[in-house]
């Protein structure tokens, strides 16, 4: 091999080099998460329905029934919406802090609750303005002809009629997300808690970005998983 060519080699490999590198940067700077995921309900709350005094005898906690939980509940403000996706290097978070519903609740009759909240899709945030503008293009939420998604439940399963205040009791939610006028039925695995006269709930769910007509990205320097968790951090007040 001429020197010349030696030297076009030489240059060519350290140019891919310094592509693939600064291409690696940048998709990392794109795609990395900026988004912490804040639970409502309160550190300490758990599924525990007794304390124990100072003798080392159970007490039975405070509870709340029907007085205190029945009746029409809206998703007050502090309340955010999650989605989750994995990609090749780490979990990447989008909130939405635009959320918005009514809650029927009657632990005396699970069949007559009723709950339905939606999103503002322009509220999508992952701390990254260019990565945001793209998932709110056509070929994603296309917020443009579809400019919110919605949740509306259908039953409610293991609702305990008596809540312990200030502890979690565990409860599932079926029901319908719609995204880009598209229905997925969903089941959320749900926490909720009784806590100064709110209602706090924390659920989730995992849907995909097939289910609502959109590809996973992937890229040749990173991709992404085909499955979204969607997480609810709902505070209801009456």
């Amino acid at each position: 091999m001429n020197k010349k060519a030696k030297a076009w080699l030489i240059t060519g490999v350290a140019a891919v080099a310094v592509i693939g590198g600064g291409g690696y940067y940048l998709a990392n700077s794109y795609l990395g998460n900026n988004v912490e995921i804040e639970q409502v309900l309160p550190a300490s709350a758990a599924t525990s329905t007794t304390t124990v005094d100072s003798t080392g005898t159970a007490v039975a906690n405070e509870t709340a029934g029907a007085e205190q939980l029945n009746g029409d509940w809206n998703i007050s403000e502090g309340s955010k919406v999650y989605f989750s996706v994995t990609t090749s290097q780490e979990t990447v978070n989008f909130v939405d802090e635009q959320v918005t519903g009514n809650w029927t609740i009657n632990v005396d009759d699970a069949a007559q609750m009723k709950a339905e909240g939606q999103i503002e899709m322009d509220g999508i945030d992952s701390g990254n303005g260019q990565r945001d503008g793209h998932v709110k293009q056509a070929d994603f939420f296309d917020i443009a002809t579809y400019p919110q998604a919605t949740f509306t439940a259908t039953s409610f399963e293991g609702v305990p009629a008596e809540w312990p205040v200030g502890q979690t009791v565990d409860i599932k939610m079926n029901g319908t997300i719609t995204v880009k006028g598209i229905e997925k039925e969903v089941t959320f695995d749900a926490k909720a808690a009784y806590e100064n006269n709110e209602v706090l709930l924390s659920a989730t769910s995992m849907v995909t970005f097939e289910d609502f007509g959109m590809e996973n990205p992937h890229s040749v320097v990173l991709s992404t998983e085909n499955d979204i968790q969607v997480q609810l951090e709902l505070k209801l007040s009456k």
